[in-house]
């Protein structure tokens, strides 16, 4: 690694430790019951990482895993192929446990590059349709990628936004997902943010769909309604964990100010969170 690339992950990892200490993540705590995420459940979005990767992830994975972070939830391999990007990941002891796909091309590449990455979870990250019609022929397209990714020892997931929430010709899209699709091959990765924007309980969703909910996005909201990292903004994350129970906690930003920031704010947040 170029000793300039080095020097400034390095100042921003410091930077990221002190941002951690900051009122709001330390605070955490206060919500205590006594539960806590696990750390092997905690992950991050690689996406929240795009702007600092840039052609050359190592670094990012490096102070990932010197934040703690063992699992990353991949959207895309960043011009490597999975081989050399699995590679990279086992160099710095990180897991793809998940990672972002589409279904509309060509599934069994789909199938090799998730083996090869050592996913267990691949998730439809959007899509977004004008009628009923396209959103039901959508749901059957999942569904079937959905079985025969099953067979071969995936889990497919559906990622929510906003708009799956708002009706489409009297329906909404994530219902017409839901009843379309079986629990057997079709989970759900519920983004938190997106789910409250769209008017929704998280709680809810997750008990209309239990077990299907296997992964929460956990991202923060502005009192704006801008993104925040985890404990700067106004989603109660101890009152919907409290109630819920999921495999991977996901730490994500969509915009954020400070990539690093955000992962060790994030990281500290969910580990200290007591619920």
């Amino acid at each position: 690694m170029p000793s300039s690339r080095r020097t400034l992950l390095s100042g921003a990892l410091a930077a990221a430790a002190a941002g951690a200490a900051l009122p709001g993540t330390a605070s955490a705590g206060s919500h205590g019951r006594g539960r806590r995420v696990p750390r092997e459940a905690i992950s991050i979005q690689l996406y929240t990482l795009r702007g600092i990767i840039g052609d050359d992830p190592e670094p990012v994975l490096s102070a990932l895993a010197d934040i703690g972070y063992r699992r990353v939830e991949l959207a895309g391999t960043y011009g490597r192929s999975a081989a050399e990007f699995a590679k990279l990941l086992r160099r710095h002891r990180l897991r793809a446990s998940s990672a972002h796909v589409g279904i509309d091309g060509d599934l069994d590449q789909v199938i090799a590059d998730a083996r090869t990455l050592g996913n267990q979870y691949v998730v439809v990250p959007y899509v977004n349709y004008a009628t009923l019609a396209e959103w039901r022929a959508f749901a059957e397209r999942l569904e079937e990628a959905g079985r025969k990714l099953r067979r071969a020892g995936l889990s497919l997931g559906y990622h929510n936004h906003a708009h799956e929430f708002a009706p489409v010709e009297g329906r909404r899209p994530f219902d017409v997902i839901t009843s379309t699709t079986t629990r057997r091959n079709v989970h759900l990765e519920v983004d938190l943010y997106w789910a409250v924007v769209g008017g929704v309980d998280p709680v809810e969703v997750w008990r209309r769909d239990f077990p299907r909910v296997r992964q929460f996005h956990v991202k923060d909201r502005a009192p704006d309604g801008s993104f925040a990292d985890l404990g700067k903004g106004n989603i109660d994350f101890a009152r919907i964990f409290r109630a819920t129970d999921v495999a991977e906690y996901i730490v994500e930003n969509d915009e954020p100010k400070d990539a690093l920031v955000t992962a060790q704010v994030g990281y500290d947040y969910l580990t200290r969170l007591r619920y």
